[in-house]
């Protein structure tokens, strides 16, 4: 008898451990819910029409998800950010990361066309005679990022960008690799970051 008790508590923990995780299984339907509140600032699909203000759509989902967690925890500083996410729960977070990462981008445009080129150049090749290396070598040939901690930087707005590199540069940001991108943005003109968010803007 202590057996059959012990195989049934067994089974009946596997199927409550499954429901769980089930249950705390990203649902981009949860987080489309959850969106409504970010709407007004990153657009009702995640595509901002606010040039300070990033689109999310077809961001990585962990990324996204880590993004509101920083924010809650304040290793990201931003005010409203922070008010935002303070009522989030992980699981509301993840919700919320499958959601946006599901929408399809509208990648913006370029509105300097001279500076793509010079940006097209930093961004793939970097400049060696400076120590700068290629954007390319954690962001991607075309900018979709790589899972989970590289985020997709095509498609975003250019004021979004400059934005970030600049709060790197000032040391403002401390999180997602924040020692590299300070060193990176340290070597960056704001001309340069200019043009990488130019080229960055319309690349696919």
């Amino acid at each position: 008898m202590p057996r059959l008790m012990s195989a049934a508590m067994a089974f009946s923990l596997c199927v409550a451990l499954q429901a769980h995780a089930e249950s705390a299984k990203p649902d981009p339907a949860k987080g489309q819910t959850l969106s409504a509140a970010c709407a007004a600032c990153h657009g009702a699909d995640g595509n901002s029409v606010i040039p300070l203000n990033p689109s999310l759509a077809q961001q990585h989902p962990a990324y996204i998800a880590k993004q509101l967690a920083n924010f809650k925890s304040g290793v990201r500083a931003n005010a409203i950010m922070a008010g935002m996410a303070a009522g989030l729960s992980s699981e509301d977070m993840a919700h919320l990361g499958a959601w946006f990462g599901s929408q399809k981008g509208r990648p913006a445009a370029a509105r300097d066309t001279a500076l793509v080129e010079r940006g097209r150049s930093l961004y793939r090749g970097g400049d060696a005679s400076r120590g700068l290396p290629a954007c390319a070598g954690c962001h991607s040939p075309n900018g979709a990022g790589i899972p989970d901690q590289f985020p997709r930087l095509s498609g975003q707005h250019p004021d979004y960008t400059i934005a970030q590199l600049k709060a790197f540069r000032a040391g403002e940001r401390a999180n997602d690799n924040a020692a590299m991108m300070r060193s990176v943005a340290s070597k960056l003109t704001d001309a340069e970051m200019s043009a990488l968010a130019e080229f960055l803007a319309g690349v696919r």
